[in-house]
């Protein structure tokens, strides 16, 4: 059966209009927020309160562990007293956290606060996960056709973290442009969309009983394929995560990019991330199967890192920027989307919180793995190991067990 003809037959699709999806995904946004808001105005910070420059970068990343160590927890918190009431909390959490680090005036108050808000944005990650995987449930579809609504949906908030990727980062050097604590009352968002979710959001999905839902968790998080697309989600964050992390240190010793030329490199990634992940990722699933569209995914990302050491003229890099983007635009909604379907719809926020464990765990290990490799063999070594990641992540894919 063709793309179309399949699509043709997928009454109410998700739709961009739709204020459940619309709020939904804007929760789920603010993880990147976490971050991307204070990056900006961390020299500031450095220069205001005194900091020590290199505990100072622990500042922007302490929420990807935090992140990584609580969303399983929390998941399971969430099937266990409904992901509404975990989502509604954590975002209520997330902007009292965020915000109180515009009154710290030393690190280690500082740290706990990220710390904090890093655990608030698992419990936003893991409930809004598990609340958009059965949104589109329910309403009288075949499983094929919910695997492919819950797809779409995943998509849309693959390519809304992508997109506020690049603009929260934007919007945090704007706002704290006068001054640095500014920049922290962005983090108050979470306040109106904590009033919006408990407003518009319905749980449809009963709480797991405690009884027997321990072993059955215990059984679906060790089944082989489970464990499978975990540890693959975690090489892919591996990989994606040393473009955002070196491409703009290769770029500044290649061809003296500056801050600018390197924010439109990584912000024309992202864009092909989100253009592909929105609008393409589930038309070429349907059409090769979503393993062999995933594993060319992982195909592409190695393709493009493995050329960047080679490229010095900034149109080729901009294409490869491009390229690596929509790779990975492939990959990640649609590991998302397997791992969703393998989980049982009273367990899903505790699976998929497992899999945003993973992701983040992988962004923080990202620089302990590959700044090895950047002592013994430089800037190019660092991106053809990053290849390497990726071909493993694919292999490993196609190598697994399917169902």
């Amino acid at each position: 059966m063709r793309t179309q003809d399949l699509e043709l037959q997928v009454p109410g699709a998700p739709i961009l209009h739709d204020p459940r999806l619309l709020v939904l995904l804007a929760s789920g946004s603010l993880t990147t927020m976490a971050g991307g808001v204070v990056a900006p105005v961390l020299p500031e910070m450095v220069q205001q309160l005194h900091l020590e420059p290199g505990l100072a970068g622990h500042l922007v990343s302490a929420h990807c562990l935090t992140i990584a160590l609580c969303s399983p927890f929390l998941g399971i918190l969430a099937d266990r007293v409904g992901r509404l009431r975990v989502l509604v909390g954590s975002l209520l959490l997330y902007a009292l956290c965020g915000t109180a680090g515009a009154l710290m005036s030393s690190f280690g108050p500082l740290l706990i606060t990220r710390g904090l808000l890093g655990a608030a944005s698992g419990g936003i990650a893991a409930a809004s996960l598990g609340l958009l995987g059965g949104l589109y449930e329910g309403q009288g579809q075949d499983t094929t056709t919910q695997q492919v609504l819950r797809s779409q949906a995943l998509a849309y908030a693959t390519s809304t973290l992508t997109i506020t990727g690049i603009a929260f980062p934007l919007l945090g050097g704007v706002v704290g442009a006068s001054h640095w604590q500014f920049a922290f009352a962005l983090y108050g968002l979470g306040l109106p969309l904590a009033l919006l979710s408990a407003l518009i959001l319905k749980d449809s999905q009963p709480p797991a009983s405690k009884i027997g839902s321990n072993h059955k968790l215990k059984k679906v998080l060790s089944d082989r394929q489970v464990v499978q697309l975990l540890l693959t989600l975690g090489l892919a964050s591996i990989s994606m995560y040393a473009v955002v992390i070196y491409a703009p240190l290769y770029l500044k010793a290649t061809i003296g990019a500056g801050t600018l030329l390197n924010g439109i490199v990584l912000a024309v990634r992202a864009i092909g991330a989100a253009v592909v992940s929105a609008f393409l990722a589930r038309r070429i699933s349907l059409r090769w199967g979503v393993v062999p569209a995933t594993a060319a995914g992982f195909g592409i990302m190695a393709l493009t890192l493995a050329t960047i050491p080679l490229l010095d003229q900034l149109g080729w890099i901009l294409l490869a920027a491009v390229l690596f983007g929509g790779g990975f635009g492939i990959v990640l909604p649609n590991l998302y989307s397997v791992l969703a379907s393998l989980a049982p719809a009273e367990l899903r926020s505790s699976v998929l919180a497992a899999g945003t464990g993973a992701g983040f765990l992988g962004q923080f290990l990202s620089p302990v793995l590959l700044g090895i490799v950047l002592g013994h063999s430089g800037l190019p070594g660092v991106f053809y190991a990053a290849a390497c990641i990726a071909i493993a992540a694919g292999c490993l894919l196609m190598l697994g067990p399917h169902r």
